[in-house]
């Protein structure tokens, strides 16, 4: 239960402070801060959950963890509840604390950092364009970097989670876009997998005589020291 509630915690974390700077502080920080605010909230909880959960804190990540069969299905699924609860929880506290000035904030016209493509995108690029950036941005996963790269392209999901909490309040155009920041991460994680399963090196398989033989040496050359 504690991986699952720190998973929670996590994303959490992760919304709030990267879309709550967007949403919040963006006229003042600019996409460097918000970039910076994304990559220092992740650092802040990999120290922090990391050796808990593994801070995933992102679908995208989990759905690598199982496609190179370090979890299971049982605990991936979990993990992806979690993690879209803390998201949905943080984007609701930031609409909430947005919505107190006098003025006012409406979701629906100002977005609430949610993720967009064509019209909708900061920079206007293509649903194709913005479908291919999520998915190279999902694999490199270097946070601060892919921000930098990504919030002109599609304010930058890379993570299902972070773009489904905004989406909800929003509703509307944020909803009927959403598919593609739930599809390209996904995919984006499952090519990085594949990678990972051609590059990384064969298990080493060692058989019990072996261990024995190892064990024994070892023994040998302690008792050739003490003496």
């Amino acid at each position: 239960m504690r991986k699952y509630v720190a998973e929670a915690l996590g994303t959490f974390v992760l919304v709030f402070g990267g879309v709550g700077s967007a949403v919040l502080g963006g006229p003042h920080i600019g996409i460097v801060g918000v970039s910076f605010a994304f990559g220092l909230s992740l650092l802040a909880m990999v120290y922090t959950i990391g050796p808990i959960s593994g801070c995933h804190i992102n679908p995208a990540v989990t759905l690598g963890v199982l496609l190179a069969r370090k979890m299971d299905l049982k605990d991936a699924a979990i993990y992806v509840f979690a993690q879209v609860a803390g998201a949905i929880v943080a984007s609701g506290l930031i609409l909430f604390i947005a919505n107190s000035t006098a003025v006012g904030y409406i979701a629906a016209a100002r977005g609430l950092g949610a993720n967009g493509f064509g019209l909708r995108s900061p920079g206007g690029y293509s649903m194709a364009a913005c479908f291919l950036a999520e998915v190279i941005l999902t694999m490199f996963l270097v946070l601060t970097l892919i921000h930098l790269v990504g919030i002109p392209i599609t304010n930058t999901s890379v993570n299902p989670a972070r773009s489904i909490g905004p989406a909800i309040f929003v509703g509307g155009w944020a909803l009927q876009q959403l598919w593609l920041f739930i599809v390209a991460p996904l995919v984006g994680a499952a090519v990085a997998a594949g990678f990972y399963a051609g590059i990384r090196l064969p298990d080493t398989v060692i058989t019990t005589q072996q261990g024995e033989r190892a064990l024994a040496s070892e023994q040998a050359e302690r008792g050739k020291m003490e003496s």
